[in-house]
Formats: structure tokens, sequence, C-alpha cells
């Protein structure tokens, strides 16, 4: 039996969102906090608000891919943090 890492058990078991395939790949910050808004709204696995579930999502995975994300990609996800913060009106 393959063993699978936790954290692919944690975005499929958990209070986590149903997320759109392979957002975390794309290119579009605003894409990305697009998507995460809509699925966080749909969702009937998150016990928080919507926003904090995006939010947690988005780090989660960033946290996780880590030295594995290249400096684009990275950047790519830091820039969908501010837009999920737009998105969702959060911005001062």
């Amino acid at each position: 039996m393959a063993q699978r890492k936790w954290s692919a058990a944690v975005t499929e078991t958990s209070d986590a969102l149903d997320l759109k395939k392979d957002i975390f790949a794309s290119k579009d910050p605003h894409a990305i906090a697009v998507s995460l808004k809509r699925s966080a709204e749909r969702s009937h696995r998150r016990k928080a608000n919507p926003y904090r579930s995006a939010m947690s999502m988005l780090t989660f995975y960033i946290n996780r891919a880590g030295k594995n994300l290249s400096k684009t990609q990275r950047k790519t996800l830091d820039d969908a943090k501010d837009e999920l913060r737009a998105v969702f009106g959060k911005t001062s």
C-alpha cells in the first residue's frame, strides 16, 4: 500500500474547501482568489467564515508546498493573498 501524505488527507477529508482542480497551479492571482472565494462560500464543510476558510486554505497550500514552489509560483500565490483580501472587501 502506497503511503499518502498527511496534507492530502487533510485536504480531502477535513473541513477543508471543495477546490477547483489545479487551482493553485494557475498563473493568475485574481483567478485563484475568485475560485477560493467561490469554494468557501459554497462549502458546507467549513467551520470558519468564508474569508478565513479561503485564506487558511491558501496559506496551508503555500506552507505545504514550501521549497517545492518556484519563485514565480510563490509570488503568484502571495499575490493571491492580496487579491483574496480585495475580493472579500478586506483591504484597508
